[in-house]
């Protein structure tokens, strides 16, 4: 008698798997408060770019403030750039046009405009914890306007464990 041997079927979502590239993107970050990661995939499931939140290449993390509140130069937000931003910065082939992106914190309006002019066509977050805020309403007011779609990550309740 032959022995027939089936494929296994509890392999993870290309959902899990995109939100979890970010996920693991977004432990890179040294921000004592939020880290934020993101991947884009092209049409075909494929990783184009990722990025983390974070001070600028050449920019010493210990020289800058990670501050959230204060006088603008003595914070964070003078200087950090965000994970979508440094995803779209950080790919180098080309165009971005009609991709997705994956981000467990959903894009404030900079990181929108970003978005749309790179040509992404839809963002997938797990987090939306500032909805109803103006930066959040301006983000979703411009994607609304250029046509590009906006989803809540649907977490399967799966735990995935990697030891490093």
């Amino acid at each position: 008698m032959k022995n027939i041997v089936t494929k296994r079927t509890d392999y993870i979502s290309w959902d899990e798997y995109f939100m979890g590239v970010a996920n693991l993107s977004a432990l890179r970050s040294k921000d004592p408060n939020s880290q934020v990661g993101a991947c884009i995939v092209s049409e075909d499931n494929k990783i184009l770019s990722m990025g983390y939140n974070g001070f600028p290449c050449g920019c010493s993390d210990d020289k800058f403030p990670w501050a959230r509140e204060g006088d603008f130069l003595d914070t964070k937000y003078a200087f950090v750039a965000h994970s979508e931003l440094n995803a779209i910065l950080n790919y180098r082939g080309g165009s971005l046009e009609n991709t997705k992106i994956y981000v467990n914190l959903f894009p404030c309006n900079e990181c929108a405009k970003a978005i749309i002019q790179a040509g992404i066509k839809k963002v997938i977050y797990s987090c939306d914890k500032y909805n109803g805020t103006p930066g959040n309403i301006a983000a979703k007011k411009l994607f609304d306007s250029a046509g590009v779609e906006y989803v809540a990550y649907k977490p399967s309740g799966r735990k995935i464990e990697i030891e490093l």
